[in-house]
């Protein structure tokens, strides 16, 4: 420390921390700007969910993320070189899946935009130049038609029993839902005696939409929203890893491959395409606003390819048209 007259004194403590809080109190009383990286997250946070208006699930995961990168969470945030990110950025990839690291990464790097741009907190971004590695995997494992089946068997006890994580799990499949999705709903989403669920907020505007749900759910929902406030979450405060908790267990409890609820969601997608839907009616299902969103991760390869012979073998014998007529004659009896 340099006083006013210049003298030159060394003050030492027991631990970096404390040292790094005396910095900051001396850099405050200058009038210096010098800000946390804890402080900087915090201030973030307020951001996205007052000035952004971004949901509370969304801006929860958006700070859990960009927390986790950071080593240090109380060093200064003008402190952090190119060298202490990167460093950070190669402790988190040795410890996580591909998706995973990528997707925090592009997370810290709009936070320490954000720094700059909005708040000039630092002057340059630490993580320019730093590119994401590894080969981001598109789709899931999923489960094959016998197993879903002995899986959805054992869900419906679990669910008959009122264990609501087994019902979320059912969601994932039968309703093509995000788990993120599945844990956002409150009790008024489920509507029209218990025939309809509402997904009024999503992270793009195709995600905004209504599914029907089947009788082999509706009876579950009834019960789970009976008697309950209408802005009660619908499955109590979970975060969105619960579903899939949930889908894995049961998986292990009837010996079939242990998938994701993801994986679920794009088994649903797969039987969808596989059973004649067309490619926007299993895009808007699932929230997408591309049918190729839905190919590329979701829906597998050849579900797509049969789906289309199918299609084509049936307009080429006249199937269609035969079944079409059909259906015309019998809407025309029951009406007269």
């Amino acid at each position: 420390m340099v006083d006013a007259g210049g003298k030159k004194t060394s003050h030492f403590y027991e631990t970096e921390k404390q040292a790094r809080q005396v910095i900051r109190a001396i850099a405050r009383e200058l009038g210096k700007v010098d800000t946390s990286v804890t402080e900087a997250i915090d201030a973030y946070e307020v951001y996205m969910r007052e000035e952004k208006g971004n949901r509370l699930s969304s801006v929860k995961a958006s700070t859990y993320r960009v927390r986790s990168f950071f080593v240090d969470s109380d060093a200064m945030l003008a402190d952090l070189t190119k060298e202490d990110v990167a460093k950070a950025y190669d402790l988190l990839a040795s410890r996580v899946a591909v998706d995973t690291h990528r997707n925090t990464l592009a997370e810290v790097r709009t936070f320490f935009k954000w720094c700059v741009t909005k708040k000039s907190w630092i002057e340059r971004n630490p993580l320019d130049g730093i590119e994401g590695r590894g080969k981001r995997k598109h789709g899931k494992a999923q489960l094959r038609i016998d197993e879903a089946r002995v899986w959805l068997a054992r869900a419906e006890v679990h669910a008959s029993s009122n264990e609501w994580g087994a019902l979320a799990a059912m969601t994932t499949l039968l309703l093509g839902l995000r788990a993120s999705e599945v844990v956002s709903r409150v009790v008024r989403d489920v509507d029209d005696e218990g025939g309809l669920l509402w997904i009024p907020d999503s992270k793009t505007a195709a995600g905004r939409r209504t599914v029907t749900i089947p009788p082999a759910l509706r009876k579950h929902f009834l019960r789970l929203v009976h008697g309950r406030g209408v802005d009660e979450l619908l499955f109590g405060a979970r975060w969105r890893d619960w579903p899939r908790k949930w889908v894995q267990r049961i998986c292990d409890e009837v010996g079939v491959p242990k998938v994701s609820a993801h994986g679920m969601r794009g088994l649903h997608s797969t039987l969808a395409v596989a059973s004649g839907m067309t490619g926007h009616a299993v895009a808007a299902a699932l929230g997408h606003e591309s049918f190729t969103t839905t190919t590329t991760s979701y829906a597998q390869a050849g579900a797509v390819s049969n789906a289309k012979t199918q299609r084509v073998l049936h307009a080429l014998s006249g199937s269609s048209k035969r079944a079409r007529r059909n259906d015309d004659s019998g809407r025309r009896r029951r009406y007269l």
